[in-house]
């Protein structure tokens, strides 16, 4: 082989991983993290800024799919009302994300949601949210520190879930970083994690190949807690059975 190509030793598959909103200084930005995870579960991220008119071409090639977290959902997507906490609604990223969820849905394209990404999955589908969780579950425990940074708290996992069988444990430390919930569940939609407060942490498809949706940051902690690296681990194992069932075809 000549010094000048490069040697794949194996395949990988090609995860999308959504980025943040146009910023006030023109630029789309991402967490590296999110990058990080992604690459030590074996996958290739692609990042997929909002706004692209022609992602239905660029969806076709990928094996796996990350919607991460960031600002709130415009409440109208979920027939929600107006509230103060409300933040960084972006409409063109709205736009772009809830149409990948349904893509990846209806593709059964395995995917992950983080926090935001959870919220996004759940109102594609159907659901609703809660505008602002400590209106529902009051102050107990936090989701978010003041004024808007993560903060660790325990969550319990569904015995028999998928999430179960990832992690490897039904109750662990995560790092939360939000201020609204899952209200209503989506038809198709498994709550399989809660809070202590009873806040829904985490929901499944039972009839999709491989479609998890958490309300904690598992990237935030991924580099050295190994309960949140197996969901990036489990993801892009499982995009890369998408990938050869793909070329088998």
């Amino acid at each position: 082989m000549s010094e000048n190509r490069i040697a794949i030793d194996r395949p990988a598959p090609l995860i999308g991983v959504t980025t943040y909103g146009r910023n006030e200084d023109n630029r789309f930005e991402l967490q590296g993290n999110y990058i990080d995870a992604v690459r030590r579960g074996g996958g290739i991220p692609l990042l997929l800024p909002p706004g692209e008119a022609r992602w239905q071409q660029l969806f076709q090639h990928l094996h796996g799919l990350v919607l991460t977290g960031g600002g709130d959902l415009d409440p109208k997507h979920y027939g929600g009302q107006d509230h103060e906490a409300i933040y960084m609604m972006d409409r063109e990223r709205d736009a772009s994300e809830l149409a990948l969820g349904l893509a990846a849905v209806e593709n059964g394209l395995p995917t992950l949601g983080v926090c935001r990404g959870a919220q996004v999955l759940n109102v594609a589908l159907g659901g609703t949210l809660y505008e602002h969780l400590p209106d529902a579950v009051g102050d107990a425990v936090a989701h978010r520190a003041p004024p808007r940074e993560p903060v660790a708290h325990t969550v319990k996992v569904k015995a028999n879930s998928r999430l179960a069988d990832i992690v490897k444990e039904l109750e662990f430390s995560s790092m939360s970083w939000h201020h609204q919930g899952l209200r209503d569940v989506a038809p198709g939609l498994e709550v399989v994690a809660h809070a202590p407060d009873g806040a829904i942490e985490a929901i499944e498809m039972p009839d999709h190949p491989w479609l998890i949706a958490v309300q904690w940051h598992p990237e935030l902690t991924a580099a050295h807690d190994p309960v949140q690296q197996r969901l990036f681990d489990a993801l892009a194992h499982a995009a890369l059975a998408s990938q050869n069932t793909t070329r088998q075809h």
